[in-house]
C-alpha cells in the first residue's frame, strides 16, 4: 500500500495585511511631553474619583450611599418590611456601575447591626459584621435583610418637592438626584472617610443633639463659638476623648487636626481580671491582641497571665487575666501608652462643594449647609406655592360656571359632538382650557349647594396660602425660621446621649517608663529662694561651704538617694512631683537650679517646702496662721504615674504657717504672736485622705493675734514642758515666760 504524503500546511498566526500594505510608523517610539499625557489621560481620571466616588458632598454621602439610599427609597422600604439584601443589591446595580460586592460593602457600613455610624440609615437583620473587628465577616447578601432606617425620613422628606436637581444615571436610562435634601447637617453627624487621587477625607461623627444645637445657634447669632455648643466628636463605639482645648478650637477652626479616644474598661476584682468593654474607633480587636501579645513576647508587659476576646451578642469585651499582685491601674496606663487601646483619631474635613474640594472648619460646614439648606427649602416653598396656584386657577374656573350652572348645563346639552363641549365651554365662561377640561370632569352628583360653597370656601383659603408662601419667598428670616423649626423636631426625634466620654487632659494620667538610671546615695539642698542642689558624699566633702545668692540661705537639707522621688510644695496649694536624678550633680560652689523655671511653675509661684515621700507612709502636718492643722496621709500625694503636678495640695482658707512630715506620732510646740505656746501631741490629729482639708482647731487664738511657728517640743527652747501641755483641742496654751522664749537672735534680714 503506497504512503501517503502528509503535507502540513501553515496557518498565519495573524491575518495578512497582503503585498505592498506599510504601516505608517510601525516600530517607533512617538515622544509625548509628560503634560500634556497628564492632562489627557491622568486628571480625568483623577477628577473623576474625587468628584464621583471618594470625596462627600454637603450631604454627607458618597454617590455609591446616595444610589443605594435612594434605590430602597424607590422600593418602598422607608414604611414597608425588610427585604433580602441581594434584592436591594440588584436593583441597586440599575443606577449605580460597580458591581454587587461593592454596593453590598456600602449597604453593610451604613447598617445598623455593624455600628459604623451614630445613626445608621439601614435597619438591618442578620451578621452584619463589626466596625470594630475586622475578622469578623459579615454574612453574604442572600442571607440577610434589610430596609431603611426611620431617620431616611429627614433624607428624602422634600425630595418630591423639586428641592434638589435630579440627573441621569450612568447609562441615562432613568434619574437620580444628585444630592439627597437632609433636614439636619448630616456631614456632621456621619462618620465618613475616602482616599482619592491626591487628596483624601476623613470626617468624624458628631453628636446629633449637639451638632443641631449649634447649627440653630449659628443660625440666630453668626458670631457664635461653636466649641461652646458642639462639646467634641462622638463615636459609635463609645471610649473617651481626651480632650486638649486649644486643640479641638484648631480641629473646628482648620478642619484639620487629631483627637485622642482611649478605650473605656472595669476591673473584676473577685475574676481578678479587667474587661474592656469600649475601643477607639480608629482600631480593632485584632489589631489591639496583636499587639498585647507582641509586648508579651517581647518582656515589656509582666503583669497578664492570659487575653482574650470574649465578644458576644451583648458587645464588645476583651478580657485580660492578671497575675497575683498586679496593680490594674498602672497596667492600663502602660497598655494605654503602649497599644491602640488609646489611639489618636485623625480628621480632616474635605468636602465637595459646588463640585470642588474643599478642607473646612466647622462654622465654614455648618454655614455651606444652611445656605445649601435654605435653597432647598426655597425650592420646596416655590414648588408648593406653584402646586396651589394652579388648583386655585382650577377652582376659579369652577367658581364662574358654578354661579351659574344652568348655563353649563345649556352649552353642554346643546353641543352637538363631544370635541366641542371644551371649546364652547370656554367660549361661554372666559375660561382657558385647563379650566374647561377640569370643568367637564365634575360627576352629575357634585352639583349641588353644600360642594358649591366648600369649593368658594376652598378657593379663598388658597388664596391666603399663597399669599403666606409668597411672603416666605421675600422674607430670608422666614426661611431660617423654617431650618430651625426642622432642626428642633429632628433633636427632640432622633438626638441621644453620647456615646464618647469627654476627658480633659488633667483628668489623665500619663505612662512613663521606668527609669534605669543608677541610684547612689546624694544630699539636697533648698535655699529659701528656690534654687535646688544635689551633691554626692566625695563632692561635698571637698567643699561643705554651701553658696547662696546674696540674701538668700539654706531651707532645707536632706540625705537620700538618686532615684528617691521628691516633692516640691508652693505658695499657690500646688505640690510638683519629679525625681532627685531629674537634676545633675553639683557643687557646693553653685547656686543650683532655679525650680520655679526648672519645673515649669506659674509665673510668680514660690517653693516653700520639700518632702522626701519614699514609700508614702506617714502624714503631713499642715499648720494655719487661724490656729487650724491637718494630718494628711502621704499616700493622698501618690499617683499611678509621674505625673508632676497635683492641684489642691493642701488648704487655702487660711496663711500657711508649717509642713512638718510625720514618720511617727511626737509632741510639738505651736507659738502664737502673742506670744503663747501650746504642746500638742500629734496623736489628737486624726489624719485625713483629702489633700485639701482645712483640718481642726488646734490654737485658740485672740483676734489680733495668729500662730507663728510650729517646731519640735524638743527643738523649741521651753524649759517647763508642762506649763503648755494640753490633752485636749482646741486649746489657748500659755503666756510664755521669758526663760522659755529661748535666745533670740538679731539678723540683717
Amino acid at each position: 500500500m503506497p504512503r501517503k504524503s502528509t503535507k502540513k500546511t501553515l496557518k498565519p498566526v495573524r491575518p495578512q495585511l497582503g503585498d505592498g500594505v506599510e504601516i505608517l510608523n510601525a516600530g517607533s517610539v512617538l515622544e509625548d511631553p509628560i503634560t500634556r499625557t497628564l492632562e489627557t489621560n491622568y486628571m480625568p481620571y483623577a477628577m473623576s474619583v474625587i468628584v464621583s466616588r471618594a470625596i462627600p458632598e454637603i450631604d454627607g454621602f458618597k454617590p455609591s450611599h446616595r444610589k443605594l439610599l435612594y434605590t430602597m427609597y424607590k422600593m418602598g422600604l422607608l414604611t414597608g418590611g425588610r427585604t433580602k439584601s441581594a434584592n436591594i443589591v440588584g436593583q441597586t446595580m440599575r443606577l449605580n456601575p460597580h458591581g454587587d460586592q461593592a454596593i453590598y460593602e456600602t449597604m453593610v457600613r451604613l447598617a445598623k447591626g455593624n455600628e459604623s455610624l451614630l445613626h445608621p440609615f439601614v435597619d438591618s437583620k442578620g451578621n452584619f459584621g463589626k466596625v470594630y473587628s475586622r475578622d469578623m465577616a459579615y454574612a453574604a447578601s442572600r442571607y440577610t435583610e434589610a430596609k431603611l432606617a426611620p431617620i431616611c425620613a429627614e433624607l428624602f422628606r422634600d425630595l418630591d418637592c423639586d428641592a434638589v436637581d435630579f440627573v441621569d444615571n450612568y447609562d441615562n436610562s432613568m434619574k437620580e438626584p444628585s444630592l439627597l435634601p437632609t433636614t439636619f447637617p448630616n456631614v456632621l453627624v456621619s462618620a465618613n472617610q475616602g482616599i482619592a487621587v491626591g487628596m483624601a477625607s476623613q470626617i468624624c461623627g458628631f453628636n446629633l443633639g449637639e451638632v443641631c444645637d449649634t447649627t440653630i445657634a449659628l443660625l440666630k447669632n453668626p458670631d457664635h463659638d461653636v466649641a461652646s455648643t458642639l462639646l467634641a466628636p462622638d463615636f459609635p463605639t463609645g471610649g473617651q476623648i481626651i480632650c486638649d482645648p486649644a486643640e479641638l478650637r484648631e480641629l473646628y477652626r482648620t478642619g484639620r487636626g487629631g483627637v485622642k479616644v482611649r478605650s473605656r474598661w472595669r476591673y473584676d476584682k473577685q475574676a481578678n481580671l479587667i474587661e474592656i468593654y469600649e475601643i477607639p474607633y480608629s482600631t480593632s480587636i485584632e489589631a489591639i491582641l496583636d499587639k498585647v501579645a507582641e509586648l508579651i513576647k517581647a518582656g515589656k508587659i509582666s503583669e497578664i497571665s492570659d487575653m482574650r476576646d470574649e465578644t458576644d451578642l451583648s458587645g464588645l469585651k476583651l478580657a485580660i487575666d492578671l497575675k497575683r499582685g498586679a496593680d490594674p491601674e498602672k497596667l492600663m496606663i502602660k497598655l494605654f501608652r503602649l497599644t491602640p487601646l488609646q489611639d489618636t483619631v485623625s480628621c480632616n474635613f474635605n468636602i465637595l462643594i459646588a463640585g470642588m474640594p474643599r478642607v473646612m472648619g466647622v462654622g465654614e460646614i455648618l454655614n455651606e449647609w444652611t445656605a445649601w439648606r435654605t435653597e432647598c427649602v426655597r425650592r420646596r416653598v416655590y414648588f408648593v406655592l406653584n402646586r396651589k396656584k394652579d388648583k386655585l386657577h382650577l377652582l376659579l374656573g369652577l367658581k364662574r360656571i358654578l354661579l351659574d350652572i344652568d348655563k353649563a348645563i345649556a352649552i353642554i346639552r346643546e353641543t352637538e359632538e363631544e370635541a366641542e363641549v371644551i371649546p364652547n365651554l370656554m367660549i361661554g365662561f372666559g375660561i382657558d382650557q385647563v379650566q374647561a377640561e377640569y370643568v367637564a370632569e365634575i360627576k352629575l352628583r357634585n352639583i349641588n349647594k353644600e360642594y358649591i360653597l366648600k369649593r368658594v370656601q376652598e378657593t379663598e383659603d388658597l388664596q391666603k396660602e399663597i399669599a403666606d408662601l409668597e411672603d416666605t419667598l421675600q422674607k430670608p428670616a422666614r426661611i431660617r425660621k423654617i431650618i430651625v423649626g426642622e432642626l428642633e423636631q429632628v433633636r427632640k426625634k432622633y438626638a441621644v446621649p453620647r456615646r464618647t466620654e469627654i476627658l480633659y487632659g488633667h483628668e489623665v494620667e500619663e505612662y512613663v517608663e521606668d527609669d534605669q538610671t543608677e541610684d547612689y546615695p546624694v544630699t539636697v539642698f533648698l535655699s529659701r529662694e528656690g534654687y535646688f542642689k544635689k551633691i554626692t558624699p566625695k563632692s561635698l566633702r571637698m567643699s561643705g561651704e554651701q553658696k547662696y545668692k546674696e540674701g538668700d540661705g539654706l531651707r532645707q537639707q536632706a540625705e537620700t538617694g538618686n532615684n528617691a522621688e521628691i516633692m516640691f510644695f508652693t505658695d499657690r496649694c500646688q505640690v510638683y512631683k519629679t525625681r532627685v536624678s531629674e537634676f545633675g550633680d553639683s557643687k557646693a560652689s553653685v547656686l543650683g537650679d532655679y525650680l520655679p523655671g526648672r519645673l515649669a511653675m506659674d509665673e510668680g509661684e514660690r517653693v516653700i517646702f520639700m518632702v522626701l515621700p519614699g514609700d508614702y507612709s506617714g502624714c503631713l502636718l499642715f499648720f494655719y496662721e487661724n490656729g487650724k492643722a491637718a494630718r494628711v496621709e502621704l499616700s493622698a500625694y501618690a499617683t499611678v504615674s509621674n505625673r508632676r503636678k497635683l492641684t489642691g495640695a493642701y488648704s487655702d482658707k487660711s496663711p500657711l504657717v508649717s509642713i512638718l512630715p510625720l514618720p511617727e506620732d511626737r509632741e510639738l510646740a505651736l507659738v502664737s504672736t502673742e506670744p503663747r505656746a501650746l504642746l500638742v501631741h500629734t496623736s489628737l490629729l486624726a489624719p485625713k485622705t483629702t489633700r485639701n482639708v482645712q483640718g481642726v482647731a488646734v490654737m485658740t487664738l485672740k483676734p489680733k493675734y495668729h500662730l507663728d511657728r510650729v517646731l519640735p517640743a524638743e527643738e523649741s527652747g521651753i524649759v517647763n514642758l508642762a506649763r503648755y501641755r494640753t490633752r485636749t483641742i482646741p486649746a489657748a496654751g500659755a503666756i510664755l515666760k521669758p526663760e522659755d522664749r529661748g535666745e533670740e537672735q538679731l539678723t540683717l534680714l
